[in-house]
Parts: structure tokens; C-alpha cells; sequence
């Protein structure tokens, strides 16, 4: 069983500066009062007992809710996140089995009387709750349930949704199994592999070529940022290549064919092409974070942090409300209106506005796993007796090193809205180990210092390593220039990054009451600024960084802390399409539009925004 890097528990890693007010903002908004405002993980959910919903919601809002308390020490939510946790954990039925006795669910597909699917999201529950609280109740009750699975599935097999998903189950037997060596794990792990759709197949000799206009196991967004896990699950417990090749593979035929500025693909329920108008579901979000994080620890390639922090600094905060009371199910990088109205996707008229349960209850529930599964990989082992860094966002981690040398990093900097990194360190005693400095692919110039001193060191699969003695209070020092550039996009089209951050033309934003609630109210946007702007060919990129601390919400368009002045047109032929900013106009009629000065800003705090600008002019010869 192999994996280059291994995940540290729950718990040992804390978030700190804007990072922390990411998790205190979503702690004070649907994460920590979803239970008192919707009735779907209220007091009558089936996991805790009820005779409510009883399949995913329960345990999908668990699995954001229980770390989220972890990482921030909260008593009330550990408290609130303890006691589905301690009713599932008495729900352990003689045979293995645990959870509701029925299952109750608005999904109409779902196999009322046999699903593996909703379980599949409780054991990753229980796995970080055994991590962050060492409880000696957990692997006992997995490995009952295992046993369980084990007489099982080949009578009552993976189905459906189980079926696309059945990389989450591996998870948690690549997880018992390292704790517990029971070879009869693997054997399990093997029929589960077995009846797990072969997303390998899929993703080595990519098919989907085009938007997909009907149902699909193998389509749905969701089911796809797991899947992608799945090769690589399956070469932790195999080391074949053809697995590892596939991960690969797959992303890049995803961007290719369905790739978005953002550092997703498109959506809207199923793969949805490059359009910039065409949406990414928020589960699908989250959910790709998490794949992402699992490819980290598996073949530890700088790779996979940049897509994650690409997505995690973009996408996640875009789909959220800045004060975490209400979110969209899909959004758009063209993002001009969010209203009632129906679009060119196969979700309702509600799916892009703000609220609480817009279009579907799915992402209410799974949304909240975001921030708080990012910062619990931020830092990762390497099987060596040192450290990875796989993103550099504020923090404080404890753990071991060199073979049980007490330590403590804490990460400064406020990167990515800073350029620059500093690591200090804290040992019990001296220790010789490497840490292993993730260099992202966009940085083309980074310096490196330890104690003051510069350094050299040789960058391979994204990492650069520094094997030596430390001593406690040594320091790291990492600069990261960020250079702002254009990426060509369909059509001549391009979108703008600076770093991991996205730029987006901010527009200007009318929040109107669509329905009130006692907590968690529903808006429409509408535009109260002009949209239709290309940016020149050759404008040149101004970033302008605020001074002193950052606001305690980086992501809200008026208080950005790093904006980018470029120069631009209005672009009157430009027009709406169904309800959305149509394609970017191939060839803009632009020569009698004065130039414009813009001011773009990070993607995630612009709600309504251009993301993919047509291009003005001859198009530079330095492009991406």
C-alpha cells in the first residue's frame, strides 16, 4: 500500500488569520445554525433519531459541521456535532449494521430499501472524529460494520449512487486498514473496487467530448469530482500505473473539454462544456477539494495543490454569500444575473440565485466540508519523518517529526493576497528532517531563505526540499511573486489570475429580497453597472495591494485587499442570451468606444462579475 504523503489527524491543524475568519464567518452563519433553520438536519433527521430525512443530508452536513468544530475548538458545535456522532455510534446494531432503520429521502431515485451510499459519507464522519478525539469506540465499530459490508455486498451491490462513489468507502478501508492490518479489509476493498464504476476507463480515454444534454451516472459533475479520486485510490492499494496515468489524464481532458476559469469544469448538472455562462454545482466543489487533497497524499505532486488552491481561493468563496447566510447551487464565471428564470442547463429557474435551498437541498448540506477539509490538509507527512506544505494559507500545525520529535510551524504571511510566506519553527529538541516546500507552477522566480540566508534548491513534482538539522526558531522564508497574465480561453477569449487568485470585472451588485426567513433569507442579483467590457489586447496589469491588515472578509468585492488595474471597452454588441451574458463576442466592434479603466478583483468576492473578457485587439505575443 503505497502514498508518498500521509494526511495529519483532525485537530493538528489550526487556521489562523484570514483563513480562521473563513471558518469563524461560516461558524456563524448556515454551518452553525443550519440545524435550527431547516428542518432537513433538524430534530426529526433520521441520524439522530427522527422520522425525517434519513439518507445523505444528515451525514453530508456532518462532514463539514465536525471538523469545522475541531479545527476551531468550539465547544457549542462540538457539542452539536457530538451528538449525531454519539447516536450513530449506539445505533450499532448485533449484525455490524448502524444508522436509520429506514430511509427516508426527497431523491426519487434513490433504492429505498438497500443504498451503501449514505454510510459511505458517515464513516468518513467517524474517521475524522477518532483522529481529532483518539475515541476507542470507532475502529472497533468500523471493523464490525466492515464485516457487515463484507457478508453483504455481493448479495446487495453497490448501486447508483454507491456505485459512482464507491472510491468514499475505499477511503475509509485504506484508512481501518493501516490502523487495524485485518487482511480481510483488502479482500473487501478488492469487491468493492470491483463493483465501483470504472472510472479509470473513463478518464484514461477521455469521452465526453461536449456539453451532455441527459442523464448520466458517469456525467453528473458530482459523481466526476469524486470519481477522479477513484484511480488513485485504487493505486494506493495496487501501485499500477494505468491508475495513476488516468488521474492525469483525466483532469486535463476535464479542463480541455469543460474547463473554467475558475479552476473547475462546468456543471449544471452534468458536464457542460467551456462556456463561461454554463454553471458548477456547489457540491462539486467541495467535493473536487476534497479529491484533490486525497491526490496530495497519494502521489504528492505540487500538481494537485495548485488546482486546489485554484479552486478553493476562487470558486468555493464565490458560490457563498460573504456572510455565509445564503449560497447558490450553480454559479457562473459569467455571472451577470441571479434571478428566478430558466437557463440552458437542465437545472430550475432557481439554481443560480442566493439563498438557502436554491434548486436542490444537496449543497445546503454538503457545502460546509469546504473550508474546514482545507485547512486539515494544509500540511501533510511526508513517510519520511518530515513535512509537506501543500498550501501556504495562515496557519498553526502541531505534530511530530523525525520520529517523534515534538514540533510547531505556524504559517504567516496572508498569502495568496500576499506574496510573501514565513515559516516559523518550534521544536522540542533539535531534528534532522526535509520540508518539503510546495513551489507553484504559476510562481517562475520564488526565493527561498532559511534563517535569512538564500538558498538553492532543485524543484521535483512541485516540491522543493530542504533536508537538514533544525533547530527550534529557525525560520523559512518563501517569496512568491505574483505576475498577473491573461489565459486564452474559447473563441479568443481570455480570463485574468495573478497568482492562485482569479480576476473578475465586479458588477455592481442589487440584492433583492426574494424570500424572507427568520435567518436564512433568499435574494436575486441584479446588475446596477455595465457588464459588457473586453479587456485590450495590450493592456498592462496594475495590481494595487492594500496597506495593513486585511478586512475580516477578504472576499467581498469593495473591500478586496489586492485589485488589478487594467484597461478595457464596452462592447455593445455584446448580448444576453437566455437569461445569461452571452459568448464572448469573437470579434468585438469596438472602434468607436472610448478606453475604459477597470478594476478587477479576485473572483470569489465579486457575485456578479465578468470572469472571461472578449479580447480588443491583436492579441500579445507573451500568452498563456
Amino acid at each position: 500500500m503505497k502514498s508518498v504523503f500521509e494526511a495529519l489527524p483532525l485537530g493538528s491543524i489550526h487556521a489562523e488569520g484570514w483563513l480562521y475568519n473563513q471558518l469563524r464567518i461560516q461558524a456563524d452563519g448556515l454551518s452553525g445554525h443550519l440545524e435550527e433553520h431547516w428542518a432537513d438536519v433538524g430534530p426529526d433527521n433520521g441520524w439522530i433519531g427522527g422520522k425525517g430525512e434519513s439518507w445523505e443530508r444528515g451525514p453530508y452536513y456532518l462532514d463539514g459541521l465536525l471538523p469545522l468544530a475541531y479545527i476551531l475548538n468550539d465547544e457549542k458545535l462540538i457539542a452539536k456535532a457530538n451528538r449525531w456522532v454519539e447516536w450513530a455510534l449506539n445505533s450499532q446494531q448485533e449484525s455490524g449494521m448502524f444508522g436509520p432503520a429506514k430511509i427516508q429521502t426527497v431523491n426519487n431515485d434513490v433504492d429505498k430499501e438497500q443504498d451503501w451510499w449514505h454510510y459511505m459519507i458517515m464513516l468518513k464522519v467517524l474517521t475524522q472524529y477518532e483522529e481529532a478525539t483518539g475515541d476507542a469506540r470507532v475502529i472497533p465499530f468500523l471493523t464490525r460494520f466492515a464485516d457487515y459490508v463484507s457478508s453483504q455486498i455481493e448479495q446487495q451491490p453497490l448501486r447508483g449512487w454507491a456505485k459512482a462513489r464507491g472510491a468514499e468507502l475505499l477511503l475509509c478501508l485504506v484508512w481501518l486498514y493501516k490502523r487495524t492490518k485485518k487482511e480481510e479489509l483488502l479482500k473487501l476493498a478488492a469487491i468493492v473496487k470491483e463493483q465501483t464504476t470504472d472510472w479509470t476507463d473513463i478518464f484514461h480515454d477521455f469521452p465526453f467530448w461536449r456539453k451532455v444534454e441527459q442523464w448520466d451516472w458517469r456525467t453528473h459533475v458530482v459523481n466526476v469530482a469524486m470519481g477522479l479520486k477513484t484511480p488513485g485510490v485504487i493505486y494506493e492499494l495496487t501501485e499500477d500505473s494505468r491508475e495513476q496515468d488516468a488521474v492525469y489524464r483525466g483532469i486535463e481532458s476535464l479542463m480541455t473539454y469543460h474547463g473554467q476559469a475558475h479552476g473547475m469544469f462546468s456543471g449544471d448538472e452534468w458536464l457542460s462544456g467551456t462556456h463561461p455562462s454554463q454553471g458548477v454545482e456547489l457540491c462539486a466543489v467541495v467535493e473536487y477539494m476534497f479529491t484533490l487533497e486525497q491526490l496530495t497524499r497519494i502521489f504528492g505532486d505540487g500538481k494537485f495543490g495548485d488546482v486546489l488552491e485554484k479552486v478553493a481561493f476562487n470558486a468555493l468563496p464565490a458560490a457563498i454569500s460573504a456572510d455565509w447566510t445564503s449560497h447558490q447551487y450553480d454559479q457562473q464565471v459569467n455571472q451577470i444575473i441571479c434571478n428566478v428564470a430558466p437557463r440552458a442547463w437542465s437545472n430550475g429557474p432557481y439554481a443560480n440565485v442566493f439563498g438557502l435551498e436554491p434548486n436542490f437541498g444537496c449543497c445546503t448540506a454538503n457545502m460546509h466540508q469546504g473550508w474546514p477539509k482545507f485547512v486539515s490538509h494544509l500540511w501533510m507527512k511526508d513517510n519520511e519523518g518530515g513535512l509537506a506544505a501543500v498550501s501556504y494559507a495562515p496557519c498553526l500545525v502541531r505534530t511530530t517529526v523525525a520520529g517523534g520529535v515534538e514540533a510547531e510551524l505556524r504559517v504567516f504571511g496572508e498569502y495568496p493576497f500576499r506574496e510573501r510566506v514565513k515559516i516559523d519553527i518550534r521544536l522540542d529538541r533539535p531534528a534532522s528532517f526535509a520540508a518539503r516546500l510546495r513551489i507553484p507552477q504559476w510562481c517562475g522566480s520564488p526565493v527561498i531563505k532559511v534563517n535569512g540566508t538564500e538558498i538553492s534548491v532543485a524543484i521535483k513534482q512541485g516540491y522543493a526540499t530542504i533536508d537538514r538539522e533544525w533547530q527550534s526558531g529557525d525560520c523559512i522564508e518563501l517569496a512568491l511573486p505574483m505576475e498577473a497574465r491573461t489565459v486564452s480561453r474559447n473563441l479568443f477569449a481570455v480570463s485574468v489570475e495573478r497568482g492562485p487568485l482569479v480576476y473578475a470585472l465586479p458588477v455592481e451588485e442589487n440584492w433583492q429580497l426574494l424570500r424572507k426567513r427568520e435567518k436564512f433569507n433568499d435574494y436575486e442579483l441584479y446588475p446596477a453597472s455595465p457588464w459588457k467590457y473586453g479587456l485590450l489586447a495590450d493592456t498592462a496589469f496594475k495590481a494595487v495591494v492594500a496597506e495593513g491588515d486585511l478586512p475580516y472578509q477578504p472576499f467581498l468585492a469593495l473591500d478586496s485587499p489586492v485589485k488589478l488595474e487594467a484597461q478595457g471597452k464596452l462592447v455593445p454588441d455584446w448580448r444576453m442570451e437566455g437569461n445569461n451574458a452571452g459568448t464572448p463576442p469573437l470579434a468585438p466592434d469596438t472602434d468607436d468606444q472610448p478606453v475604459a479603466e477597470l478594476e478587477l478583483v479576485p473572483y470569489g468576492g465579486a457575485k456578479l462579475r465578468i470572469g472571461e473578457f472578449p479580447l480588443i485587439g491583436e492579441r500579445k505575443s507573451a500568452r498563456t
